[in-house]
């Protein structure tokens, strides 16, 4: 079974928005700035999320670790 794409695009979005805010707490913490974190976890938002949509749909074309399902009723 392979996933469509709108499913890798939405699992991007949800996985960057959780990544997103512990860059920005993590940069907060080191630079004790808003504006600088805020900024660092607006820039990796969209790098990461673009480049985990292209890692996603890459690992989606290879069967490496997949199993077929078994066919239920064959003519």
């Amino acid at each position: 079974m392979s996933e469509k794409p709108y499913r890798s695009l939405v699992k991007a979005v949800s996985w960057r928005a959780t990544g997103t805010v512990d860059t920005i707490v993590i940069s907060l913490l080191i630079t004790r700035k808003l504006e600088f974190a805020l900024s660092i976890g607006a820039v990796e938002l969209f790098t990461k999320m673009a480049l985990y949509y292209v890692h996603e749909r890459v690992w989606n074309r290879l069967s490496f670790g997949r199993e077929k399902a078994p066919e239920d009723y064959v003519i």
